[in-house]
């Protein structure tokens, strides 16, 4: 009997894969990767048309002799790895190290782990594209001599440890230009106004916001602004000027892709992207449901397509039929197009890879977290193919004197895709209807005005969830790279997770000044999305991947030499300060550590003794006259704290000036060029020249 061996990444998918097959099929793992660039040299010949230089990764040696035992004994070998660029990869490297030249080698794939796929897969096996190797081989190549190169100097500027990268780099800078955006954001002021009018013959009031005018919409700036309006319509006559009703449609979400997964997922459920993968992986590779062993519960999860199959579609479609009813099925197409120009569209959208194995079903055979994922992959899906949600919309427009107040109410006449499905951010909307018999002839009267006032806010920190989606609209990195890239970023300690929100560490400040002076290019989101399309070119087949790195590597070397010359000159010895080491008596030094700067006895090693460095900032502390000094939060944030603590609680995340607000008498902070109340109802602003003029 002929004996075929089925070689896939995961062990996981050993099991699942092995019961699709019949008896002459030897199904094994990998275990991902086994050849890379050595971790010890760049490990790419530069002089010599950018060759890489691949060793088998340590401690594979025996699963790729395992791996040749079985080849022996085969007459075919199917390479099953990942249905990406990377898992296209992987089957090469396969190929190579197990001299599959002479053997009959074919490279298969599937989007989903189910009996029909991976037979279809075994029918369509085809040889492996060099093409998609290339473009990995080329991101490969790109990062190592990025991080290679870079790597070193930020260790002789910094601390020993740190590394860039080509697309995490980018990344920091993105979170570091958001934290000065927010840290030169001025608040301003602003009221809303609503009124309460009874209605002639009912008992609730009726609440309108202020509009403006019949010309134009206004924003009250100021409460001058709101007192002389509030002065025109306290005696005002309020009458019902128009009365319009209409419908709106909300259309069902497309199908999950990586990225919007990863983002639902966090806002959802609360699951880092990391995590979210982690478990979409689990999911994919197979579970033991009870009664039906090891299943594939979902498709391919590194996707930016949002295609469906026929099949799929047509199963989905009958099941929304058969259990909510023929008027809740979308009519055509829904869900067309992609998440990005530039897909492998062979890739479906993530999506069960049966319908009809709903949550329930399968709950008890998944932990919480596997389930809560697969519910809500289930649903997204299920949703995508319903009928809009419908609303019965009203608006009414109120006059008093030269104003305008309006009421909007609106309520559900048709729930669609919403029976089944609702995203994180929106509240289960209820219906607000309006009171009947409301026309242009009922009398209104004024009860009470209800004032208020707020500030503008600053833009949000990113959180995993915004980082990703602004990756993601900025062509920066690719599905199987979001992840990875922000638990780098997060790992290193360049960016403090609180909270969700990402903040960015004295570390990373400082890595990416560094990055941002000497390599802006490397920085630039707009190299870095450029480059992403090139090696989008060369998976096309379009563009040759060692043409990208002769391109890109003269230019990097020559900022690298440009950058180590002005490194020469700009080194400077530890900081001395006048604190002395109470285990030698010399004078301390300021050194980098992974949390930011501490102080160190320049007699290391012979004396170790460290102490937190504290910088004060020439500013008394508000509270107890003391100085206020630089602190760090446990993950590395920054803000300002008194040097009294923990006896004097003082914190500020703004730096505190000397000058006291002269509104309220609270102690102002620095924002730009501005002074702001750091008590956020009193909204006092001046600049900082006024102050300066004031010390003098």
């Amino acid at each position: 009997m002929a004996r075929y061996l089925v070689i896939v990444e995961s062990p996981a998918k050993v099991k699942t894969i092995k019961k699709f097959l019949g008896s002459n099929y030897v199904v094994t793992a990998s275990n991902g990767h086994v050849r890379d660039l050595p971790k010890s040299q760049l490990g790419v010949d530069v002089e010599h048309d950018y060759e890489p230089k691949y060793i088998t990764i340590r401690g594979k040696g025996d699963i790729l002799a395992g791996l040749r035992k079985e080849v022996k004994k085969a007459d075919k070998v199917y390479l099953a790895t990942d249905p990406d660029r990377e898992g296209e990869a992987i089957s090469w490297h396969l190929s190579q190290a197990l001299k599959l030249e002479d053997k009959k080698t074919y490279r298969i794939s599937f989007n989903e782990i189910t009996k029909n796929a991976v037979k279809a897969s075994l029918k369509n096996a085809r040889e492996i594209d060099m093409d998609l190797v290339d473009a990995q081989q080329a991101r490969r190549v790109l990062d190592r001599v990025v991080g290679y190169r870079i790597s070193p100097l930020l260790w002789a500027k910094v601390k020993r440890g740190l590394s860039a990268g080509r697309v995490q780099s980018v990344a920091l800078r993105i979170i570091a230009d958001r934290e000065d955006e927010i840290n030169a954001f001025i608040p301003e002021e602003y009221w809303t106004l609503d009124v309460d009018l009874k209605v002639e013959g009912e008992k609730k009031p009726l609440t309108a916001k202020f509009y403006g005018t019949d010309e134009k919409k206004m924003t009250i700036r100021s409460k001058e602004e709101l007192d002389e309006i509030l002065k025109e319509i306290e005696t005002a006559e309020y009458k019902i000027e128009d009365i319009h009703k209409g419908e709106r449609t909300k259309k069902a979400p497309i199908p999950f892709i990586t990225s919007t997964l990863q983002q639902e997922a966090s806002k959802a459920l609360n699951f880092a992207t990391a995590k979210t993968m982690r478990i979409a992986q689990q999911l994919y590779e197979g579970i033991d449901i009870k009664g039906n062993g090891t299943v594939g519960l979902i498709t391919y999860l590194r996707t930016d397509s949002t295609r469906v199959s026929e099949e799929a579609d047509a199963n989905v479609r009958e099941y929304i039929a058969a259990n909510y009813g023929n008027e809740y099925v979308a009519a055509g197409e829904t869900g067309k197009g992609s998440g990005s120009k530039n897909i492998q569209d062979a890739h479906e959208a993530i999506r069960p890879t049966d319908v009809s194995r709903t949550p329930a079903a399968v709950k008890e055979s998944l932990s919480r977290d596997q389930f809560r994922l697969y519910q809500l992959v289930w649903k997204r899906f299920v949703a995508s193919r319903m009928q809009p949600a419908r609303y019965e919309t009203t608006s009414v427009k109120i006059g008093a004197g030269q104003y305008r107040f309006t009421v909007a109410a609106s309520k559900i006449v048709f729930e669609g895709f919403r029976s089944v499905y609702m995203e994180a951010e929106e509240e289960k909307e209820k219906s607000n209807v309006l009171m009947k018999g409301l026309d242009r002839d009922t009398k209104l009267s004024k009860t009470e005005f209800e004032t208020k006032q707020h500030f503008t806010q600053p833009p949000a920190h990113y959180t995993e969830a915004a980082l990703v989606k602004t990756l993601e609209e900025l062509g920066i990195g690719r599905p199987s790279t979001y992840a990875p890239t922000i638990s780098t970023i997060i790992a290193r300690r360049y960016v403090a997770k609180e909270n969700k929100n990402l903040y960015l560490t004295e570390i990373g400040e400082v890595v990416n000044h560094i990055m941002t002076e000497s390599f802006p290019s490397i920085v630039d989101v707009n190299f870095t999305a450029n480059m992403e399309s090139l090696l989008d070119g060369v998976a096309e087949g379009k563009v040759k991947w060692k043409t990208i790195i002769e391109n890109f590597y003269p230019d990097l070397e020559e900022a690298v030499e440009k950058a180590e010359e002005e490194q020469e000159q700009v080194k400077i010895e530890d900081e001395v300060t006048d604190v002395i080491c109470d285990q030698c008596g010399r004078n301390m030094v300021i050194k980098y550590g992974p949390h930011g700067k501490f102080l160190a006895c320049p007699g290391f090693p012979e004396c170790r003794n460290t102490k937190p460095y504290l910088e004060k900032i020439g500013v008394p502390c508000p509270v107890c006259g003391k100085d206020v000094v630089i602190r760090k939060t446990k993950k590395g944030r920054k803000y300002y704290g008194c040097e009294d603590n923990p006896e004097c609680e003082f914190m500020s995340w703004q730096k505190p000036s000397v000058k006291r607000c002269p509104r309220c008498g609270n102690y102002m902070v620095e924002k730009g060029n501005k002074l702001l109340c750091s008590d956020g109802q009193c909204g006092y602003v001046e600049n900082k020249e006024n102050n300066k003029e004031n010390k003098k």
